[in-house]
């Protein structure tokens, strides 16, 4: 943030910087395409010689600490000696695809920590005992016991058997199988960081998986889909799930990932581009892909006549640190107009420049309004970025609604992120987040119905952010997200990064409250926005049951003002509300705590209590800080304040969305209010709760987590091998006992212990097996009887 002070002026004026984090030692791997333009070059063997040497001694230059850069460098050389003399079929050095992987990790993990660094170490090494002569001992020896066991865990994730244990049908050997993959899973609870080694091993095969013959490829891709792009989404890992998704979409379906990619490339083109929207007179959009024909647009020429290779279609997915990265995405966008100037790029790959091209201007144009913008909060720092979504997500969100690709709002997306300082200016930074959505709907026409506001009403996962579609500078649909630092990193790291950010300085929020149904909406960049038509008959039932004293937000640009429902008119289509202008909400939306919760229910109680002891019914009863206000469910499905003249104002309100716990909670305080008692009772109930938990119970919280996430994914595998099965006329799970593992697999309370008890196991037998026979068990916090019995995913607790 630049902050420039005038003279005489009570406040500085502030201009937003948008920075780009980026990892220390991700950098140091950049030169790993100094030995892929060595190899491209020539396969002399003193030529690649010579390039791995300047990758180790810029290492050093580029390293930002001495421990850092010898260790990385030490693994760098390591892995140059074990591989030597070692090809990829793409005919690189190997020691490529080693650095790639450990640049890959270098973009998901934090930039700090002893922790952190191990993992690329490992990221760089997790071949050369598979591949090389080299022994887990050797690697203890030289990089401790921390890298040779990630190394191992990597080793054991590794073969088709993992693929056999939840495709194979056939009753033989499927035992051990199953075995082995509850092994694999309980292996990755115990340290996840060997999953996220796999994932960018597989990744980068995935971005070089032309050299391999064409059914092979294909078996890979399908393999990378089931298994690895489904875990990917379960711990969270969002941008490397959509670029690996894209990659097999590439491979299995060559034709329909040209035609959406030309398709979006027309949509977004800078001939459609008239400016700001606010002066666009005609949405300019491409036809569904269903309805193109091949007269609409000179790419859906027939597929034969441009045969393209599967180098070209990869090349057309873009990978997910392009994104994140403004200096990288400039070079890409620059070498890519280089190439397409010299012809020497395939359409395919030029379209996805258009669309990368699209999202630069429509960044530009957000950045510039906020640059001349003073709207937002001095002193908060503003970061943009951008993501374009997975074409194979636009395909599956296709077919799932029935729907054209320009009905896809959220093909491409911008993120706006307002910092809180490390969540001492939560408050306010939330105050900001709705003057930055202010700001976007004054540049751009909002989409009907697709506004969704996941701060007043966090997703079950505790995912908080703004999200609106806008018709962007080209007239197509756009979506912007905006959040607070403390949403986006809760939201950003998945929860294998819960285990690598524990040494930093960076806390993350626990995630033990999240809840179990819901994984995957704690990202936004890379999944769909919540499919609903904010006016069809559901939505009128959901507001029709609306009940007069009901919490709600009044939002008026950065202003969040508490209020309450005094009646509800016309089945819920419209509603008067009493607004306090004395409650500033912002700080409600902040805090969740339960204590703090309990307060605002209170104040919320009284306010009604208030507008009812009065007699006030009608729009404009009230007094010097409450008023009374109508408000009309609109098209775009947001209550907008109506006027004494019948015109809608910008002005909305937030329905307040409890949960069943929540709501009895609610009530209890309005009932408390009304009779004149004091709500002790009810904040005595959850006095217990309001305690935090500590960073080991945060600790093991997590891990109960991840674990109930991984058997949710074994789940998940299992569930669609068998759909396979009965699609394809065999045997579904003939012999269950050989397919799913005859156990149950617990937590220990309080040490965070694994423990593998043989399936109807009772807590009677938990207990035995920890020596405490006899003594009272507790699963999931609650006290059980001994015959009770345990189920996957428990946590046990027994008290001596």
């Amino acid at each position: 943030m630049l902050g420039l002070a005038q003279k005489n002026s009570p406040f500085p004026i502030f201009f937003c910087k948008f920075r780009r984090n980026r990892p220390k030692f991700s950098c140091l791997l950049d030169h790993a395409n100094v030995i892929a333009a060595a190899a491209a070059a020539g396969k002399a063997h003193g030529a690649v010689t010579s390039a791995i040497t300047h990758v180790a001694v810029t290492a050093v230059a580029i390293a930002s600490g001495a421990c850092l850069s010898t260790k990385v460098q030490k693994a760098i050389a390591f892995a140059k000696r074990a591989h030597h003399g070692q090809f990829r079929k793409t005919g690189d050095p190997y020691l490529t695809h080693c650095i790639h992987t450990g640049r890959i990790l270098a973009m998901l993990i934090p930039s700090s920590g002893k922790r952190a660094v191990d993992t690329v170490v490992a990221g760089i090494l997790h071949d050369v005992v598979d591949d090389a002569c080299e022994s887990l001992g050797s690697i203890e020896e030289e990089f401790g016991d921390e890298v040779a066991k990630l190394v191992a865990g990597v080793s054991r994730l590794t073969g088709p058997w993992i693929q056999c244990c939840i495709m194979d049908g056939s009753d033989s050997g499927t035992g051990w199988r199953a075995n082995d993959l509850r092994v694999m899973l309980l292996g990755m609870v115990d340290d996840p960081r060997v999953v996220l080694i796999k994932l960018a091993d597989r990744l980068h095969n995935m971005r070089t998986i032309y050299a391999l013959p064409p059914a092979k490829a294909r078996a890979v891709a399908q393999e990378t889909l089931l298994i690895w792009c489904s875990l990917a989404s379960r711990l969270g890992l969002w941008a490397l799930k959509a670029e690996l998704e894209d990659l097999c979409f590439a491979v299995l379906q060559p034709q329909i990932f040209r035609k959406m990619r030309a398709d979006l490339a027309s949509m977004w083109s800078p001939r459609n581009r008239v400016g700001y929207s606010r002066r666009i007179t005609t949405i300019v959009s491409s036809p569904p892909l269903d309805e193109r024909t091949a007269s609409d647009d000179e790419s859906f020429t027939t597929f034969d006549e441009h045969v393209l290779s599967m180098k070209d279609l990869l090349e057309a997915v873009v990978p997910f640190d392009i994104l994140s990265d403004r200096r990288k995405r400039t070079k890409f966008l620059h070498d890519l107009a280089k190439s397409s100037e010299a012809q020497k790029k395939a359409k395919v790959v030029q379209d996805a420049g258009i669309a990368l091209t699209s999202l630069v201007a429509c960044e530009e144009a957000l950045e510039k309004e906020l640059l001349i913008s003073t709207s937002y909060i001095p002193g908060m720092e503003v970061t943009l970025s951008s993501r374009l979504k997975s074409l194979y997500s636009i395909f599956s969100k296709m077919r799932r609604k029935d729907v054209g690709i320009h009905k896809v709002y959220d093909a491409r997306a911008l993120r706006v992120v307002v910092g809180d300082k490390n969540g001492t200016l939560h408050g306010p930074a939330i105050q900001c987040c709705y003057s930055l959505l202010d700001i976007v709907h004054r540049l751009w026409i909002p989409i009907d119905g697709e506004f969704d506001d996941y701060i007043v009403n966090p997703k079950p996962s505790g995912y908080q952010s703004l999200h609106t579609a806008v018709q962007g500078p080209d007239g197509s649909a756009l979506e912007v997200q905006i959040r607070t630092q403390k949403m986006h990193e809760y939201a950003e790291h998945g929860l294998a990064a819960h285990w690598l950010y524990k040494e930093t300085g960076n806390k993350l929020q626990s995630i033990s409250s999240m809840d179990e149904s819901d994984i995957e909406a704690s990202s936004s960049l890379s999944k769909d926005t919540d499919d609903h038509n904010p006016l069809d008959t559901d939505l009128f039932q959901k507001y029709s049951s609306l009940k007069m004293g009901h919490p709600v937000i009044r939002v008026e640009g950065s202003n969040l003002l508490a209020a309450v429902i005094i009646r509800v008119e016309k089945g819920g289509r419209e509603l008067l509300v009493a607004v306090s202008f004395g409650l500033a909400a912002s700080e409600v939306v902040a805090d969740r705590r339960p204590s703090f919760q309990i307060k605002c229910w209170e104040a919320y109680a009284r306010l009604y209590k208030k507008a009812s002891d009065e007699w006030w019914c009608q729009p404009g009863h009230g007094d010097w800080c409450t008023c009374l206000e109508k408000y009309t469910l609109c098209r775009d499905g947001m209550y907008h304040k109506q006027d004494q003249f019948g015109r809608l104002l910008p002005t909305f309100i937030q329905i307040t969305h409890l949960t069943e716990e929540e709501e009895s909670e609610y009530w209890a305080v309005v009932s408390a209010v009304f009779e004149g008692k004091p709500v002790d009772s009810v904040v005595s109930r959850r006095s217990s709760d309001s305690v935090a938990p500590t960073s080991m119970e945060a600790s093991i919280n997590n891990k109960v987590r991840l674990l109930r996430t991984m058997l949710r994914w074994e789940e998940q595998l299992r569930s669609e091998a068998s759909l396979r099965q009965s699609k394809l006329g065999g045997k579904a799970n003939g012999n269950p006992d050989s397919v799913v593992p005859g156990e149950v697999v617990i937590v220990c309370w309080p040490n965070g212990e694994i423990m593998r008890l043989r399936s109807g196991s009772t807590a009677a037998d938990a207990a035995m097996k920890v020596g405490l026979e006899g003594k009272l068990v507790l699963v999931n916090g609650q006290l059980v009887l001994p015959n009770t019995e345990l189920k996957d995913g428990d946590i046990v607790e027994v008290r001596v």
